[in-house]
């Protein structure tokens, strides 16, 4: 979901935050004196962080176990984070935060609810709400006091990973001495809690204990990982027993937790309403969500990933307005703290398809797609024990058949395609992420079982996209000139109609209908496929394997030595025999016979593509045809927030970069390795 900015409002935003940031929750940083010296200049990363905990007197795993929660260790050299934080201890400038622009993503004439029975438009005012934000206070200028407290330039501590880990230690030693705590040689891991907690940037309690418990749960596990400049670090484990006690000095606000709090009890997450409620004099003029008694009434099939495309006060704004749209839930970057807007029973409008909508939790994390910025590991890890809560709750596979990014969702008819979000975008790593909720991309199969699974290593590859920042609504065509964006890892491997580098892209007629081939262009995902998305094989030659994708082989670079699928099984979709080509949907309604007189026919409208003979896609799952009737504010409308269901079942299918959906009448249900490609 893309929000849209307003600069005068955010340069207000910038200095208040700026004013703000020297009255942190305790004091501001004391100076915390280098307690060795020497060079570090030819040190490997490791080396680096040892030299680094030693130099400020902080325990080596502890600063290890902070920078691997921000960043993984890794330096995203020049890069910010979508909370404005650098390098691999994530120091903070805001700013970055206020020059970070947004997308006017919700157009006028856009309807996220994706009913046309129920039509809503947005009032264009509403919608250019600001999104620039104000972060907590006590992570919006990190940079400058790692800054005062090494003696580094701000560009340094940017971009040298040396100076950003000297940084980070710094501070987390100027946090431990201002609560008292013990600094150098005989400090224990355990005394560090309080500044462990500091260090998050999270304005309430239970943020700052859930990310220094993660920090520590880290800590006991260990890691080791390549780091994305080609470092290899690691962090031994060690069981910690952490004095909580320094918590409650850092004076931070405890946030409201009612009973019916649908998040885990270890995530820090608060109950931000939505309003229900009329604003106008129809019936229908209402929002910001529906009512509904999900999964007693109807299951809860998906969970849609978006990016706000905006800052997370703003956005949490925006859902509080009965105007505008409503999700389920906001995740903050800084610190993975969760807001959560609408109870999972009721049917938010964030995904632009209604059947989608009536079938789904929506999950929005502060972030923009294509921006250069990069999403926290703090968010991740947020996140992903939410969606795992909430999938293990209404029994929804985790898998990309279910968990689906916004991009993932198809238009509802043919003139919907094209205005569809694509976000969270390529940058959105969908291993890490599926490996955090322990449900890892595994091959499950061989060259002969039909079917591949993308899963590029994210770090490595690295597609030349264009046009970072400059991402305009609608139908993703570059307006030149289209710069190149940073190289940076990605999630998406790019799709060519033949086995050559060489070769055009393939076409996606729902954005270039005149047959073009699609681009580069950072928000024109009509040529990828996406980590942990299963297709079924067309072919093999060499280096080169070929997928079905919108009726057409789409052919991705595969090499044995460095490849970017696995093997997979499962089932796949043909047409019946006879059957020369089949529509395509985007969403899985009832046939006309099975709606009451109360409530008018939804037309079942086929998209542009069609699935011809030959041709092989693989399965998601086989779905009922179901209409969620919801269309006034106090169900007095007859029919209203009842569930119509028909004879119709429907095979939902990864078509595209988007799931699909085809009648079951029309098609045969084969396993992969059935006539696949050998």
């Amino acid at each position: 979901m893309h929000l849209s900015a307003l600069p005068s409002r955010r340069r207000i935003l910038l200095a208040a935050a700026v004013a703000a940031a020297t009255a942190l929750a305790t004091s501001g940083p004391t100076a915390a004196a280098p307690l060795t010296a020497g060079t570090t200049d030819n040190q490997d990363r490791q080396q680096q962080y040892a030299a680094a905990a030693a130099e400020y007197g902080v325990p080596q795993s502890v600063l290890l176990g902070v920078s691997y929660l921000e960043s993984r260790w890794d330096t995203h050299p020049g890069q910010p984070s979508t909370s404005g934080g650098y390098g691999p201890m994530h120091l903070t400038d805001a700013a970055q935060v206020a020059s970070t622009p947004s997308s006017a993503h919700v157009d006028e004439d856009e309807d996220p609810r994706g009913d046309e029975s129920r039509p809503l438009a947005l009032d264009p005012a509403i919608a250019a709400r600001p999104s620039g934000d104000l972060l907590p206070q006590a992570s919006l200028q990190t940079l400058d006091a790692a800054a005062d407290l090494t003696g580094e330039s701000k560009e340094t501590l940017r971009t040298d990973a040396l100076a950003n880990i000297r940084g980070g230690a710094a501070l987390l030693a100027s946090y431990q001495q201002e609560l008292g705590g013990p600094v150098g040689a005989g400090s224990e891991p355990a005394a560090w809690y309080g500044a462990v907690a500091r260090y998050s940037g999270a304005d309430t309690e239970d943020a700052a204990a859930a990310f220094a418990d993660e920090v520590y749960d880290q800590i006991g596990q260990g890691a080791s990982r390549t780091t994305d400049d080609g470092q290899r670090v690691a962090l031994a484990a060690t069981a910690v027993t952490p004095d909580q006690s320094g918590l409650h000095k850092l004076g931070l606000r405890r946030a409201e937790r009612p009973d019916g709090l649908e998040c885990p009890v270890r995530l820090a997450c608060e109950w931000i309403p939505a309003p229900y409620a009329k604003y106008g004099p129809g019936s229908g003029d209402y929002g910001n969500h529906d009512l509904g008694n999900r999964p007693a009434q109807q299951k809860i099939e998906y969970i849609i990933i978006h990016d706000t495309e905006g800052y997370f006060g703003p956005s949490v704004g925006l859902v509080q307005d009965k105007t505008y749209l409503g999700w389920h839930y906001t995740l903050r970057s800084v610190d993975g703290y969760v807001a959560q807007h609408i109870k999972a029973k009721n049917v938010g409008w964030h995904a632009g398809n209604w059947y989608v909508n009536a079938k789904s939790i929506g999950i929005e994390h502060e972030g923009f797609a294509g921006h250069g910025t990069w999403y926290t590991e703090a968010m991740y890890r947020t996140s992903a024990k939410l969606v795992r809560h909430l999938a293990l709750s209404f029994q929804i596979p985790l898998d990309r058949q279910h968990i689906l990014g916004h991009d993932n969702v198809p238009g509802i008819t043919a003139g919907n395609v094209a205005g569809m979000h694509w976000d969270p975008g390529p940058y959105w790593d969908w291993s890490h992420y599926f490996d955090l909720m322990k449900a890892p991309f595994k091959g499950t199969g061989t060259p002969h079982t039909g079917l591949v699974t993308i899963d590029p290593d994210y770090a490595s590859n690295q597609p030349a996209f264009t046009g970072c920042n400059r991402q305009p609504p609608g139908v993703p065509t570059p307006p030149p000139p289209a710069a190149p964006c940073p190289l940076r890892g990605s999630s998406s491997v790019i799709l060519r109609t033949a086995p050559s580098i060489d070769a055009p892209l393939v076409n996606d007629l729902g954005l270039q209908p005149n047959g073009a081939p699609n681009t580069m262009y950072i928000s024109d995902h009509g040529a990828r496929a996406s980590a942990g998305q299963t297709y079924a094989l067309a072919d093999v030659q060499g280096d080169w394997t070929a997928i079905w994708y919108l009726g057409q082989k789409a052919w991705f670079h595969n090499p044995a030595s460095a490849p970017t699928a696995k093997w997979a099984n499962g089932f796949v979709v043909t047409p019946k025999a006879g059957r020369t080509t089949i529509p395509v949907y985007g969403r899985a309604y009832p046939e006309q016979a099975a709606y009451p007189s109360t409530i008018p026919y939804q037309a079942i409208s086929p998209l542009q593509y069609t699935l011809r003979a030959g041709q092989r896609y693989a399965v998601g799952g086989v779905l009922p045809g179901e209409y969620y009737r919801a269309v006034s504010f106090d169900g007095s409308v007859p029919g209203d927030r009842t569930v119509v269901r028909g004879a119709n079942q429907y095979v939902q299918i990864q078509f595209g970069h988007r799931v699909m959906y085809v009648n079951l009448d029309d098609v045969q249900i084969l396993p992969g390795a059935v006539d696949a490609p050998r």
